[in-house]
C-alpha cells in the first residue's frame, strides 16, 4: 500500500464520513514508516470530533499536532507562524483535517498562495451511508462545489462507508463499489478504501482500491464509559 508522496495531503468530506478518523490513522501509519509527520487541524466546523483531540496519541507516536485559532473570526481561523512552516520546503509532510462544508472549502481557498507553492493533494472521503453521500450525483455535485469554494482540484478519492460499531464487511464492499464509480466518472483515482483492522483479511481481493485498516480513535462523547479494553484498549495504555 502505498503512503502519500507528496509534502501536504488534505483531508476532506462530509461531517460523519470518517475523514479525521482516517487523518488520525494516516499520520499515525505515516510516522511508524519513518516519515516526520505534521498533523494539522484545520477543522473548525465540527466541535466534537476534531483530531486535536487525539494529541496526546499522536505526539506518542511521533506526529506533530498543530491547530488553528478563530481569533474573533468565525469563518477563517488564525494560520499562527508555527503552522505557517508547513508550506516551507524542508522534509517533513504534512496532513491537513479540513472541514468538509463551504465554510471548510472558503478556509483552503483563503490559503491557495501557501498551497500552491508546494506539492500537495486533496482527497475527498466519501461514507456511501450518509444521506449526502447516497446518490453518485449528490457526491459529484458536492465535490464540485468543494472545489469551486477552495480554489482547489480534488486528487483522489477514499471510500470510508461505515456505520459506526455497527460496520459489517459488506458496507465496506458497497461503499467501494460506489466510490470507485464516482472515481471512474470524474477520472479521478481510487486511493483507498478504509475500514478497521478487523475486516482486512475478510476484504482480501473483494476491493477495488487499496484497503488500509485503521484503528479507532475517535471515540463519542457517550461512549466513554464503554471505552475499556477491545476497540478503545489505546486509553489504558
Amino acid at each position: 500500500m502505498m503512503l502519500p508522496d507528496k509534502k501536504i495531503t488534505i483531508i476532506s468530506g462530509h461531517y460523519g464520513t470518517g475523514k479525521t478518523e482516517f487523518a488520525v490513522n494516516l499520520a499515525i501509519r505515516m510516522a511508524r514508516e519513518g516519515e516526520k509527520t505534521t498533523l494539522v487541524d484545520l477543522d473548525i466546523v465540527n466541535p466534537y470530533f476534531r483530531s486535536y483531540e487525539r494529541k496526546r496519541e499522536l505526539e506518542k507516536e511521533g506526529v506533530e499536532v498543530l491547530v488553528t485559532s478563530r481569533q474573533g473570526k468565525i469563518d477563517i481561523p488564525a494560520l499562527p507562524a508555527e503552522i505557517m512552516k508547513i508550506f516551507s520546503h524542508d522534509h517533513k509532510k504534512s496532513i491537513i483535517d479540513v472541514g468538509g462544508d463551504p465554510v471548510g472549502a472558503r478556509v483552503l481557498g483563503y490559503y491557495k498562495t501557501q498551497l500552491d507553492t508546494v506539492p500537495h493533494d486533496f482527497w475527498f472521503c466519501v461514507n456511501h451511508n450518509r444521506p449526502e453521500n447516497r446518490s453518485k450525483d449528490q457526491v459529484i455535485q458536492y465535490i464540485k462545489e468543494t472545489e469551486q469554494l477552495s480554489r482547489q482540484p480534488v486528487t483522489g478519492l477514499i471510500n470510508t462507508t461505515h456505520l459506526g460499531r455497527e460496520t459489517e464487511e459488506n458496507d465496506i464492499i458497497k461503499g467501494d463499489a460506489f466510490v470507485a464509480d464516482i472515481a471512474s466518472t470524474l477520472e479521478l483515482p481510487f486511493i483507498y478504501t478504509v475500514g478497521e483492522e478487523k475486516f482486512e483479511s475478510l476484504l482480501e481481493g473483494r476491493l477495488q482500491a487499496s484497503f488500509f485498516p485503521i484503528r479507532i480513535y475517535m471515540i463519542k462523547p457517550w461512549e466513554l464509559d464503554d471505552a475499556k479494553g477491545g476497540h478503545f484498549a489505546w486509553l489504558e495504555e
